[in-house]
């Protein structure tokens, strides 16, 4: 197996991880962020928790690994998107890294007297949390993911094209989906909220099919850009 293919199998591998960390801390922090001041109060589990926060801290490490892996071949395309893609996962990870803090802020609120000021505080981290995933996962996976990865693996043929338009398309339904919520105060009526996860179908689709793609199969050896000293640039 040449470097590549390494990188390959270690980039589809972290994004398979990627889901696992990302959708279980997710199904773990619900209950406590659906009901802050019961949580505080003496109904939520703190071990729950904090279990969800470290697979958060995991998901943010695969999500940097995702992007560094495969720097070195995508700078034989375009140097400057390469960077962009890194740079877009660190964004995203910024906005996990401030909702893990708001959920441990939470637990600590827990193991104080909880009265009613603890739980106006404990409301507005739930808040922070809820709005640190609309504008990481739910706006800056739209320019990193979705458009960004997508025309990379487009143009350098990485994988098969036709599987990178869902990353082409499911991008901007997720910026749109995202900023509609956003001007809207994260408030959406059951409509948005309704639209927003059928929009997010493709991106969600790109990105699992990117985990076992590469990770069962790794990239496309007819690719022009794992070539021997490839440089392959856009027309």
């Amino acid at each position: 197996m040449t470097r590549d293919q390494t990188r390959a199998r270690a980039f589809g591998v972290l994004y398979l991880l990627t889901f696992a960390t990302s959708i279980t801390a997710a199904l773990l922090y619900a209950p406590m962020l659906d009901h802050p001041v019961a949580f505080i109060a003496g109904a939520g589990d703190d071990k729950q928790v904090l279990f969800g926060a470290l697979l958060e801290l995991l998901l943010i490490i695969a999500n940097i690994g995702t992007a560094v892996v495969i720097v070195p071949i995508m700078r034989r395309f375009n140097e400057e998107l390469a960077i962009g893609y890194v740079t877009a996962r660190l964004f995203e990870c910024t906005f996990i890294l401030v909702g893990i803090l708001s959920v441990l802020g939470i637990v600590t609120l827990r193991n104080q007297v909880a009265g009613p000021s603890e739980g106006t505080v404990a409301y507005t981290l739930a808040a922070i949390k809820d709005w640190t995933f609309l504008l990481g996962p739910g706006w800056v996976v739209g320019w990193g993911n979705g458009l960004i990865l997508g025309y990379l693996m487009y143009r350098t043929g990485l994988v098969p094209r036709r599987a990178a338009w869902l990353g082409l398309i499911g991008g901007p339904l997720i910026i749109l989906s995202g900023t509609a919520i956003l001007l809207g105060g994260n408030q959406p009526s059951d409509t948005l909220h309704a639209l927003q996860g059928i929009l997010t179908i493709p991106e969600f689709l790109w990105e699992l099919f990117l985990g076992l793609y590469c990770t069962f199969k790794g990239f496309k050896a007819s690719a022009p850009i794992l070539q021997a000293d490839a440089v392959v640039r856009p027309a």
